[in-house]
């Protein structure tokens, strides 16, 4: 379990096949302050996907991605790349964003960037699947930052102006100077995690009063 607020921005710096794995990767991460306490098969949340350290080295961690993770994530695997970094939460630590788990659940696609006195204004657009969870003033993880939401558009929405499926992000200098995410321009892919809470919210809504007793089993 993650807070979405990251603590350092890590490189890219070699990336190879993972050995007789169809598809999968190893990718090796420069780093600092998240190798601090750092211990093999510890999770690392990468610019907001669940990771697990196979490999440390003095700078720098490995982690492996399979064919699924690649497919499902946003373009960050290639050297070069810079990524947002957090350790798993402690108990004892101090939940300053909102419970994050790692698990990307969708990519979203930057449509629309602009610049306002103290802040710079990102217009996301969510897979459809993902963007019901959105709420006005709710939390959403960009890249494995905890943020909130300010508008969104569609049923329930707060601006009529924007699609269904679009939602926007107001940065603070903070937060553009500690994360990648004042990097990114229009047409950037995002990996994208909703809120936990609103999906609890729904199961419970969707079972009702439905039993949850399984049916008796027939005999013949």
């Amino acid at each position: 379990m993650f807070t979405g607020i990251v603590e350092e921005v890590g490189r890219v710096v070699h990336t190879e096949p993972t050995e007789g794995a169809g598809g999968d990767l190893r990718v090796v991460i420069a780093a600092r302050a998240v190798l601090e306490g750092l211990e093999l098969g510890d999770s690392v949340a990468v610019s907001g996907c669940c990771l697990t350290a196979v490999a440390l080295a003095e700078g720098a961690f490995t982690v492996e991605l399979s064919k699924e993770t690649l497919a499902k994530t946003a373009p960050r695997w290639h050297p070069g790349a810079r990524v947002n970094l957090e350790r798993a939460l402690q108990l004892s630590g101090r939940l300053g964003g909102h419970l994050v788990s790692g698990h990307v659940e969708g990519v979203g696609e930057v449509r629309r960037v602009r610049r306002e006195p103290g802040a710079y204004v990102l217009t996301v657009r969510a897979p459809e699947a993902l963007a019901k969870y959105l709420i006005p003033k709710g939390s959403v993880t960009v890249d494995g930052v905890s943020l909130t939401v300010v508008d969104v558009g569609g049923p329930g929405g707060s601006s009529p102006e924007l699609a269904p499926t679009d939602f926007t992000l107001w940065l603070i200098p903070h937060t553009l100077e500690l994360t990648t995410l004042g990097e990114l321009e229009v047409g950037s892919r995002v990996n994208l995690e909703a809120d936990l809470i609103a999906k609890y919210v729904e199961r419970l809504t969707l079972m009702g009063g439905a039993s949850l007793t399984p049916p008796a089993e027939e005999h013949a």
